[in-house]
């Protein structure tokens, strides 16, 4: 291509925390610019957002619905190619369905939709609309991650025995929420945030996280939630014991409550022959362990690292990449397949590395099968 791809946005205005990070990442690779957007339910706030990005005034849309409409009136060679909604959680599956039927590819922020009925709905829009949906489950793009992912693939570390996958937070040990802080107030609200607020919000991530990683998918589980802040209506801990389609064992703990952890989400992988262990906050080391040998420390950007790590890594090792440039490699790969389908020069599916609504589903299933477990008799629930 001679250009850039054009992207829309819905969400994402002043006082948001995802649209910056998404707006950052598209950018990085400078295979994409910001054309338009509807930035705010707020019309006024919409247009004053679309000012600060110093967008045309003509391309800072009121609404998501004024937004698809006129964009699809536009010459080809003007309108977006895509757009990348980054609203709060309810308004994921209308959005995404009015750009479907608008004729526009699609990049979400997770989790898919508010429940998995609108998750299974939008599966069957973007068959028929034959458009590319990419979900941002960043995690999974950390060069680390996929080193994991290619150290299990390989067989090295036997069969995959147990898995420990866990989040803590602590920014909601209190009732910030009461405070007027935005991402707080829309996370605990039914409402707007669905049917849990930690497992929805951070939970979804080990769930895609572990299953990216072993390669294979959640057959069941048993899980444990609760609401330590008073008052509030979602969960904001939660207990996971899970079982995977391959036999391996797992433990998933996800918190928001744990007082004075920032992002701790980190996992450990065990096999017959040697372990992984990976952390977000130190994410350019992977230790692997053996049953015979020493300790490795894996690091991102050197020459003993495998295609996979290597082909998403930017910077000579000891050049940290971290949270910012894991969403770049999914908004890159996603980029790569869409010029693909522009050019005519179409990507297999199965050298698409990005989350799909495949992996959406995944995680309303998981969500479904969480709250639902942790409010049974039953010990264990299929998903």
């Amino acid at each position: 291509m001679n250009r850039k791809l054009r992207m829309g946005m819905v969400g994402g205005g002043r006082d948001a925390f995802i649209g910056a990070v998404h707006r950052i990442a598209a950018n990085i690779d400078g295979k994409i610019e910001l054309v338009c957007g509807a930035f705010s339910s707020d019309p006024a706030k919409s247009r004053a957002s679309g000012k600060d990005l110093l967008l045309p005034a003509g391309r800072c849309y009121g609404s998501y619905q004024e937004m698809m409409e006129k964009e699809a009136a536009l010459p080809e060679g003007e309108r977006m190619d895509f757009v990348a909604i980054v609203t709060p959680n309810h308004m994921h599956y209308p959005v995404a369905s009015a750009a479907l039927a608008a004729g526009f590819h699609v990049v979400c922020d997770k989790p898919v939709t508010f429940t998995l009925t609108e998750a299974q709905k939008l599966e069957a829009e973007i068959k028929q609309s034959k458009k590319l949906f990419c979900l941002t489950h960043n995690y999974t793009g950390s060069a680390m991650v996929k080193e994991a992912r290619e150290l299990v693939k390989s067989g090295q570390l036997g069969k995959i025995r147990r898995v420990v996958v866990e989040y803590p937070q602590g920014w909601l040990a209190g009732d910030l929420e009461k405070t007027g802080q935005k991402q707080a107030a829309w996370r605990v609200d039914p409402k707007k945030a669905g049917i849990s607020c930690c497992m929805g919000d951070i939970g979804t991530h080990c769930a895609n996280l572990a299953e990216y990683i072993v390669g294979s998918p959640i057959k069941e589980l048993c899980s444990d939630l609760t609401t330590f802040v008073k008052g509030r209506k979602l969960d904001d801990d939660g207990n996971v014991l899970i079982r995977f389609r391959n036999g391996a064992k797992g433990v998933l703990w996800a918190s928001q409550i744990a007082v004075g952890k920032e992002n701790g989400l980190n996992i450990r992988v065990y096999g017959e022959h040697g372990g992984i262990e990976w952390q977000q906050e130190e994410p350019n080391s992977l230790v692997v362990r053996w049953t015979d040998k020493p300790m490795e420390i894996r690091r991102q950007g050197t020459g003993f690292v495998g295609a996979a790590a290597a082909g998403v890594t930017r910077t000579p090792a000891g050049h940290p990449e971290g949270y910012l440039e894991a969403f770049a490699n999914i908004y890159n790969n996603f980029a790569d397949t869409l010029i693909g389908e522009l050019t005519g020069k179409r990507v297999k599916v199965a050298d698409r590395d990005f989350p799909t609504i495949k992996d959406g589903i995944r995680g309303m299933a998981f969500l479904d099968a969480v709250v639902e477990s942790s409010s049974s008799e039953s010990k264990w629930i299929q998903l």
